[in-house]
């Protein structure tokens, strides 16, 4: 009589996981390494060096920043971060850290076991040169690049992009790149932000008279010759308007962080509110959409600088929304936004 054996199960509990092969390099503008007069010299060094984010020709403007602006501006920029510092560092970085590795459990959940997520800033540190330098020591071959901005820039989000291909300039053996250029109508991302306001609304008994939506500002002239940042805030504004049943008489899109003597997208968001105070707007909630995570603008801008001009202007009450930082409804579509751009690479 003849015995049939069948063969042992494979043992796939003792195989180990192949290794991660593509990451996700979640970028963000970048922040000081402490809020000193010497660290900000450095950042904004850096960071008004950019020509993506002046415009103006290096002869004429780099005389100015290194023999004027840094000379003046660190030490009264750091007594603003100072005041804004948390025990674990710049809010921002903080933020970023978090969602970096809120993403990576979130992406891991997904079953996309097989990719890393790391920060990165386009100034500062970690930089973008830096990381993308150690994912290749780790033989990383794909990486996806995701901007922490919603709405697309050349002054930010073409600017992240300008510093990965400098580094890749660089390269032999280049990794396969690809870039997230914006999420702006997301729907995770509208259905983050209008939840992070009805929570704010169910803490605070309900809307108060105006919803402000702050967004970061550029100068108009980059929207003349072709940048959609505009028209991408006010579409986010429609957008979650309309998610939170909001008529447009109930909310108001304004523009922060102006620099320099130029013309910048308007209406302004301080003279916004002060005007709303004299018009007899006692309540306003604010917030600031197109940041991710709540850093120098939002905290000491918005919250401290912003919140006071608009009470000494006769407003009563200044609420603050937070951003997104490591809400889950934010990670979820962060999530989301990362698995589309993925799709066809060795996640699993």
């Amino acid at each position: 009589m003849q015995s049939t054996f069948a063969a042992p199960p494979a043992a796939t509990e003792n195989i180990p996981p192949a290794p991660p092969t593509c990451a996700v390099l979640l970028t963000n503008l970048g922040t000081p390494d402490a809020p000193t007069a010497p660290a900000l010299r450095r950042y904004l060094a850096q960071f008004l060096g950019d020509p993506r984010v002046v415009e103006i020709p290096r002869a004429a403007w780099l005389p100015i920043l290194h023999g004027i602006i840094l000379r003046t501006r660190p030490a009264k920029s750091a007594a603003k971060y100072a005041s804004i510092w948390t025990e674990e560092g710049s809010p921002l970085a903080v933020w970023t850290k978090k969602q970096a590795l809120m993403l990576r459990g979130w992406l891991g959940e997904a079953g996309l076991r097989r990719v890393l997520v790391v920060p990165a800033m386009r100034y500062g540190n970690p930089s973008i040169a830096a990381q993308l330098q150690a994912l290749q020591q780790q033989g990383i071959q794909r990486v996806l690049v995701l901007p922490l901005y919603p709405q697309y820039s050349s002054t930010t989000t073409a600017s992240v992009v300008d510093a990965v291909y400098a580094w890749l300039g660089q390269q032999r053996n280049m990794p396969e790149v690809r870039f997230v250029n914006s999420y702006h109508d997301d729907p995770g991302y509208i259905q983050a932000l209008a939840k992070s306001v009805k929570a704010h609304w169910a803490k605070q008994g309900g809307p108060a008279q105006k919803l402000v939506m702050s967004f970061h500002g550029i100068p108009a002239r980059n929207v003349q010759l072709g940048d959609p940042y505009a028209a991408e805030c006010q579409t986010t504004a429609r957008l979650l308007g309309a998610a939170l049943g909001l008529s447009p008489d109930k909310y108001q899109v304004t523009f922060q962080s102006r620099f320099g003597k130029a013309q910048w997208l308007q209406p302004y968001t301080e003279p916004t509110l002060m005007e709303m105070a004299r018009k007899g707007v006692a309540r306003v909630d604010v917030m600031c959409p197109g940041f991710t995570g709540d850093c120098l603008e939002t905290l000491e801008e918005i919250n401290m600088e912003a919140r006071e001009a608009f009470l000494h202007a006769g407003g009563k009450e200044f609420r603050y929304i937070a951003c997104l930082n490591d809400s889950n409804a934010w990670i979820s579509a962060l999530s989301s936004i990362a698995q589309t751009h993925l799709q066809g690479w060795p996640v699993r």
